[in-house]
């Protein structure tokens, strides 16, 4: 639903990363994060967040969909509508945690 498509939908077939830098999903919390800069903020060391659940959530290809490890293989209508097996709560996909490592990496020895 936050990908503005069908609210009963599934992440299968989702391939594209939201481009949209005005974007929110609804598992990052605005209020939380600017508690959190305004807390960081008074510290006499300098701090810097990156808001990590926000950054996942622009990568909607990044979902686990039907790529997860299953004792069994899908079935070509278990492929097409995968409501009940899919798992859309987690990123585990190559490719995000990676995102993550780079940044951490260019922060501790870059800036």
């Amino acid at each position: 639903m936050d990908w503005g498509s069908d609210p009963h939908g599934t992440c299968y077939g989702e391939t594209t990363p939201i481009f949209d830098p005005t974007y929110w999903g609804s598992g990052a919390s605005k209020s939380i994060m600017q508690v959190v800069g305004e807390v960081l903020g008074e510290s006499k060391v300098p701090i810097t967040a990156v808001n990590i659940t926000q950054l996942s959530l622009y990568r909607k290809d990044a979902h686990t969909s039907i790529y997860k490890e299953l004792r069994y293989n899908l079935t070509p209508a278990q492929l097409a509508h995968p409501r009940s097996y899919a798992d859309c709560n987690h990123w585990c996909l190559p490719g995000l945690q990676d995102t993550w490592n780079e940044l951490l990496y260019t922060k501790l020895f870059f800036l």
